[in-house]
């Protein structure tokens, strides 16, 4: 999402794809060689078609934990987006509610345990869709050895980054008249 705000470009295909229209993903992913969060990780599937070769990180935590944390976060911004006075601060919220709320989530993100059902289904079809050579069931608190395996890459020797905390975010993103 953070690469999309630098990209508005890119906005309206991935409002397409995520509308079933056919999608140019050598043109959309030019200058890249990887992708992750929204809007990539809705497509998982279909990316991972287009692309046979590539390696499938499914990144997952405690779902009673995940949920928390997207309502107080991405999901908190984008329903006061909707409310902005700014038009591209609407529209970009607009969006974000067309691709996931209310796409992947119906518009019921109140529901925890509806979410949660979503959050384990996805999970659960990643893990039966991608072949096991080809994914990687991660938790960022296994640090950087799976994932270097997993990748053929070196541990960089250094912590593993932990950040874009609830409390990161918030402080990134919160208005001075929320503050």
């Amino acid at each position: 999402m953070m690469e999309l705000m630098g990209h508005p470009e890119h906005a309206a295909q991935w409002l397409a794809a995520s509308r079933g229209d056919p999608i140019d993903w050598d043109a959309l992913f030019t200058g890249y060689r990887a992708a992750v969060d929204w809007p990539a990780s809705a497509h998982w599937k279909a990316l991972a078609a287009r692309y046979p070769q590539s390696k499938v990180v499914l990144s997952t935590r405690d779902p009673g934990r995940w949920y928390e944390s997207v309502r107080n976060t991405i999901h908190r911004f984008s329903a006061a987006g909707l409310e902005s006075d700014d038009a591209a601060e609407r529209a970009r919220a607009e969006w974000a509610h067309e691709i996931i709320w209310r796409r992947i989530f119906d518009g019921r993100l109140e529901d925890r345990e509806h979410c949660i059902a979503v959050f384990r289904a996805h999970e659960e079809e990643v893990q039966a869709t991608i072949p096991a050579e080809r994914l990687l069931v991660f938790e960022a608190r296994d640090g950087w050895g799976p994932l270097c395996e997993f990748l053929g890459r070196p541990d960089p020797g250094e912590d593993y980054p932990r950040v874009n905390t609830t409390e990161e975010f918030l402080s990134r993103w919160e208005r001075p008249e929320e503050a």
